[in-house]
Order: structure tokens, then C-alpha cells, then sequence
């Protein structure tokens, strides 16, 4: 089946959340939350349908809602992609202010993982020496 007006491949609502890893119900509330570039197309039988561009931008919108982006945030965004050319410098400072947030969590999480690694490193010592069994010191 092809979109209207177009030759582009036409996706069901099941295959474009495969492909976009999402769940039916989130596909549903990504279009409620007015999360998606552009009207979803229906068949005459009310089935929605969704082209590659579709699936392509909800991709854009797991990854910056995996990286933690506000939905508040992501539907700006969308807005700002819908209103089309001229508004790239409010879209960058968006998209930036939410990387300096990314990158500051990654800077936590690095963080973690050293004191993990080194918790890692102590009880890995004390069990190759069989000092098993007196490591109630959090420290240690």
C-alpha cells in the first residue's frame, strides 16, 4: 500500500513500533502527546499508517527520550521541526542544553562505575586471599 500522493512504502501502526522500539500503546501516546512531525495518515478504513520519514523521526524521539529529554522538551522540539526552516537556533540551544544534561549524567555514571569497579577490585582481593566472611567495614 502506498500514502497518498506518494510511491513511499506505507507502514502499519505494529510495524512502525517495531521498528521505532516502541509499544503499540506508546506509539498511540507519542501521537496523543503531539510528539510527531506530521498527521497521521488513516486508511478509509481508519487504520492508521506511517511512512519511513515517520519511523526515521520516532527514532530521533526514543533516543532523546532514552538520553532522559523531558516530554515537555521533546514536544517543543517536535513544534519547532513542524514549523520548518528558520527556527534552527532555538532547536540547536534545545538540543544543546539537553546534551550539557547528558553529559553531565554520563559524568555521574562514570563516577558510579569507579567506585563500583574499585568495591569490585576489593572483594575480588579479599576472596583470592580467602578473607572471605569479615568484610562487614562498608570501606573495606
Amino acid at each position: 500500500m502506498t500514502t497518498t500522493g506518494t510511491h513511499e512504502e506505507s507502514l502499519g501502526i505494529g510495524e512502525v513500533a517495531e521498528r521505532a522500539g516502541l509499544g503499540v500503546h506508546a506509539l498511540r501516546f507519542y501521537e496523543r502527546e503531539g510528539l510527531l512531525v506530521g498527521p497521521v495518515h488513516r486508511t478509509a478504513g481508519g487504520r492508521r499508517r506511517y511512512t519511513a520519514f515517520e519511523v526515521d523521526w520516532l527514532l530521533i524521539c526514543v533516543g532523546l527520550r532514552e538520553s532522559g529529554m523531558p516530554l515537555s522538551e521533546l514536544g517543543r522540539f517536535a513544534d519547532l521541526v513542524r514549523q520548518g526552516p528558520g527556527n534552527e537556533a532555538e532547536r540547536l540551544s534545545l538540543l544543546d542544553a539537553h546534551r550539557l544534561r547528558v553529559d553531565a549524567r554520563i559524568q555521574a555514571l562514570e563516577e558510579c562505575r569507579s567506585v563500583i569497579a574499585w568495591k569490585v577490585g576489593v572483594y575480588a582481593e579479599h576472596l583470592a586471599r580467602g578473607e572471605a566472611g569479615g568484610l562487614w567495614d562498608p570501606t573495606a
